[in-house]
């Protein structure tokens, strides 16, 4: 399979752990929220809301877009520590990054 198709297969696949895990939300956080300057919005958005409103559509609209993926990308490291502290079953998402790490791993090789 092409890259960008497992790339958008991938992050279907983390979706769907967020909403098998009730962590999939129906509204937006505040336009601030996105204004922070930390890695991931650490200090205004919860793990799972990065990924679902950051992560998962900025990925979809390069793909969409057929533009360049990132070439050096991993944040399977971050949640392995994030979701041991937002106190959720982590090993589903952790697993689901992990393999989303690999395919961006494999290329760099």
């Amino acid at each position: 399979m092409e890259r960008h198709a497992l790339v958008r297969q991938h992050l279907h696949i983390i979706e769907h752990v967020l909403r098998d895990h009730q962590l999939w939300q129906s509204a937006a956080p505040t336009a601030d929220a996105f204004e922070s300057t930390q890695p991931f919005c650490m200090d205004t958005l919860q793990p799972h809301e990065w990924l679902q409103w950051v992560l998962i559509p900025r990925m979809h609209a390069l793909l969409d877009a057929q533009l360049p993926l990132p070439a050096d990308f991993a944040i399977a490291p971050y949640y392995e520590m994030a979701l041991d502290a937002a106190q959720i079953e982590r090993e589903p998402l952790l697993k689901a990054l992990q393999d989303l790490d690999a395919l961006f791993a494999r290329d760099a090789n």
